[in-house]
């Protein structure tokens, strides 16, 4: 037996040293990491760039309220109601309900992607999926808000800062790990999104850097997130949980917990037992350099359901209104993408809202039948209607090798539409609206603001004060001025 032992601890030896020599070796990546974040000043971040955050920031707002008139909203404030925290200060968005920083954030971030209508990187690299890296504001966001309602007056200034030193960090992690984590069944908004969340975390709190490298070091432990998961209710708390844990981290690491210096580099770190591998020149001296914001770009989504349907979506939209399609007039609608796509969009079948929000067949139908798709079609009612459930049999989605050859850093979508009596509509799409090849400018941002607020049955007096708040946000000495606006007064 010992003998046995010996023999299967060597051969255990030298499989450890072929990966450590097959794995990149940079050393103080998580160190270079941490202090861009505890050093970047705002008065360095460019003036397009604080613009930028505002819209995904003000976008945030609204889908937490949008989310809060959810069932997950409802459920996730039960939850946190069940823990009998009753001397928080921090809010959980939509309610009248106060908790630690710890769960509303938690809360807010479920509620942020309950609709999957939240903003999303881009991919850089032609072997990685476009918009299917992170949604770089729900697990950041709320974590953000937490603390700073919690901490006292809290400079805007500061806030941004904390918001685009979390957003970078996030980005650059998804965009170094090897393609393998997402397409094997990672979800990088719960994975990813936890080390955007405690960057922010870890500098809102004043941490040193030694803290911040413990903090680092918990949230790699905490991170999780499974694809599987999407169309369910788990998919809004895989990014809830990571904004949750971005608290945790820094605050246990505020105390005193150790963890490892190097988490992300280290041969049985984050990037290795996640992603088997990884590309440090995408993100080593790549923080705000260039900023994510600015190139790639971050997409805004102008439906509330997964982005890959999203270019395909404006192309059918292009077809009815300049055709005047109506759903008699449809025999059948072939949709041909890359095989990356049909991977993400699992639904083909929907039963229920949160399917639909993954079902390209579905994101057609509902423009056919409505010429529109809004929260109000994405629910269960909706779905299981006969219509709709006819209209999707109808469309055909598939692997087409054009789509398959322009790369998977682009979403192109080619739609035929047969109609009865044998004329054929075409239309194609690499991109949608709210992308940076075609950006939602502030007021359009406002504008799906406001539909978000108004289907939480949000008072408009405050809607259009939280707007004007946002949109001058850099000019506030307090960001807890937000707090009222985002509050139920019962």
């Amino acid at each position: 037996m010992l003998a046995g032992s010996a023999e299967g601890l060597s051969a255990q030896d030298n499989s450890s040293r072929a990966a450590k020599n097959l794995f990149p070796q940079v050393s103080g990546l998580t160190r270079y990491v941490a202090e861009f974040v505890l050093k970047l000043k705002y008065e360095d971040i460019p003036s397009e760039i604080v613009a930028l955050a505002k819209k995904s920031i003000l976008d945030g707002f609204g889908l937490a309220l949008a989310g809060s008139a959810s069932e997950l909203g409802t459920l996730s404030g039960k939850y946190v109601q069940s823990l009998g925290i009753v001397e928080g200060k921090s809010t959980i968005v939509g309610s009248t309900q106060r908790t630690s920083p710890r769960f509303a954030a938690f809360a807010n971030g479920i509620s942020i992607h309950a609709d999957d209508f939240d903003d999303t990187q881009l991919a850089v690299g032609k072997d990685r999926v476009y918009g299917l890296l992170t949604h770089p504001t729900a697990p950041i966001l709320p974590a953000l808000f937490a603390i700073a309602e919690a901490s006292g007056p809290t400079s805007a200034k500061e806030f941004i800062a904390a918001y685009l030193a979390g957003v970078e960090t996030e980005t650059k992690i998804a965009e170094a790990i090897s393609p393998r984590h997402y397409q094997d069944g990672f979800h990088s908004s719960g994975t990813c999104g936890s080390f955007g969340s405690v960057a922010a975390c870890a500098r809102m709190r004043g941490l040193t850097l030694q803290q911040t490298l413990n903090a680092f070091g918990i949230a790699a432990a905490e991170a999780g997130g499974l694809r599987e998961n999407f169309g369910t209710m788990t998919k809004p708390f895989q990014p809830g949980h990571a904004a949750e844990n971005g608290i945790v981290a820094a605050d246990l690491a505020a105390l005193g917990w150790t963890a490892a210096e190097q988490i992300l580099e280290a041969p049985r770190g984050f990037f290795h037992a996640y992603g088997g591998t990884y590309d440090p020149a995408a993100i080593l001296n790549k923080l705000g350099n260039p900023w994510t914001f600015a190139n790639p770009g971050v997409s805004i989504k102008p439906y509330p359901s997964g982005s890959l349907a999203h270019p395909a979506m404006n192309a059918m939209m292009r077809l009815i209104q300049k055709n005047n399609i109506k759903p008699a007039d449809v025999q059948k609608v072939d949709v041909g993408t890359n095989h990356n796509m049909p991977n993400a969009l699992i639904h083909h079948q929907p039963q229920s809202g949160l399917q639909a929000k993954f079902s390209m067949e579905f994101c057609m139908a509902v423009l056919l039948l409505e010429r529109r798709a809004t929260l109000a079609e994405f629910t269960d009612d909706y779905v299981k209607r006969p219509e709709v459930q006819e209209m999707i049999g109808r469309v055909n989605f598939y692997v087409d090798p054009v789509a398959e050859n322009t790369g998977f850093d682009k979403m192109t979508s080619l739609i035929t539409v047969h109609l009865r009596g044998g004329t054929i509509l075409k239309d194609q799409a690499d991109f949608a609206k709210g992308s940076p090849a075609d950006p939602m400018t502030l007021e359009e941002v406002a504008g799906k603001f406001r539909g978000c607020a108004a289907f939480a049955n949000w008072p408009k007096e405050k809607t259009e004060k939280l707007i004007e708040a946002v949109s001058k946000l850099e000019q506030s000495s307090d960001v807890r001025e937000l707090s009222a606006l985002l509050r139920s007064s019962g």
